[in-house]
């Protein structure tokens, strides 16, 4: 089960769910595969506001073109297509998709594994940013315990589905608990392996 402010998201009647959704969003891994292809931008970032009933034309556009620009793109990419951009700028506009509804909780699913190391960098600088700024919680999947490491505030480690650990980054890098926690951390290159 999934409970969001006390409540079971599968237990919700369908219209109390799609006025939650609003307020939980995601990030995905493949930012070219969950971009619709044959939309602009401008109207996949527009998107969550219409079918939400959030402002008018005007304003939808607006609004729309904040958050690109907050992302770090322009009024011009407005009317392009996802295939004219990069992995980052797809990601980019992923994430204006995502924000521009003002969540309270994005679930980014692996959002840097898909990209250069060097825009993995911007990408995570960009995430912490955001969520200072918008005061977002963020749940964060990834396999790469370095970015993990660089985003999260607490971690739970899961293994064939169930949860094997958690606590604050600090107490699962420096003190882990579980073997399995504990050959996860060693095998991170560079990490030096603690006699036991």
């Amino acid at each position: 089960s999934v409970f969001f402010q006390g409540r079971d998201l599968a237990d919700l009647p369908s219209n109390e769910l799609r006025h939650q959704r609003r307020h939980l969003q995601m990030i995905f891994q493949d930012p070219f595969a969950s971009l619709n292809p044959r939309m602009q931008v401008g109207e996949i970032v527009e998107e969550g506001l219409l079918i939400h009933g959030l402002g008018n034309k005007d304003e939808r556009y607006e609004k729309a073109l904040k958050m690109l620009k907050r992302v770090g793109l322009s009024e011009s990419d407005m009317k392009k297509y996802p295939h004219e951009f990069s992995g980052g700028q797809r990601q980019r506009i992923g994430i204006a998709r995502a924000l521009v509804l003002s969540p309270k909780v994005v679930v980014c699913d692996e959002p840097v594994s898909a990209l250069d190391v060097s825009i993995q960098a911007q990408i995570l600088l960009l995430l912490k940013e955001l969520q200072k700024e918008m005061s977002l919680s963020y749940i964060f999947i990834s396999h790469d315990l370095r970015v993990v490491r660089h985003i999260a505030d607490e971690i739970v480690v899961m293994h064939q589905g169930k949860v094997v650990e958690k606590g604050s980054i600090q107490e699962v890098y420096e003190s882990p608990k579980q073997e399995y926690t504990q050959n996860l951390l060693e095998a991170i290159p560079g990490q030096k392996r603690q006699a036991a």
